[in-house]
């Protein structure tokens, strides 16, 4: 009975693990657009690659019209903006507020912005971390608070 049980525990975990890679395999790539003399952007940038996404780095000295471009409301502007899939990520949100956009898909969503440049958010860790918002912005610019952090 307990080799079954060993067995069947085994079985689940192999079935997660190939799940997990499957899914990271699912991601799509991230393009991500920054200014070629900030460091903070490639460190958002790694903490993707972390979990699980491409990233492609643009270095830009364009960013003003990139943003533009892609919709990003000025007043929820910060230092880089990535497109992923068919969505615009704007600044240091995290991984994992991204993936949830991916699965959840809400209606009418453009993006996700993580507003100015929040202590304590992926690629700008140190200090002392600042409690922030990922705002969801929407094509017909309606905003909402995604995720508290």
């Amino acid at each position: 009975m307990k080799t079954f049980q060993l067995f069947r525990q085994l079985a689940l975990v192999a079935a997660v693990s190939m799940s997990t890679g499957a899914a990271w395999a699912e991601l799509p790539e991230a393009t991500m657009y920054k200014d070629p003399n900030c460091g903070c952007c490639s460190k958002w940038a790694e903490h993707m690659r972390e979990a699980g996404f491409t990233v492609k780095e643009m270095p830009s000295r364009e960013m003003a019209r990139i943003k533009a471009q892609l919709g990003v409301p000025e007043a929820l502007g910060s230092c880089h903006t990535a497109q992923v899939g068919k969505y615009v990520i704007e600044g240091h949100v995290p991984a994992a507020d991204v993936k949830r956009l991916l699965a959840v898909q809400p209606a009418g969503a453009r993006g996700l912005s993580a507003p100015g440049m929040p202590m304590g958010s992926p690629g700008m860790e140190g200090g002392i971390p600042d409690r922030y918002d990922v705002v969801q912005f929407n094509g017909d610019g309606g905003e909402a608070v995604f995720a508290r952090h």
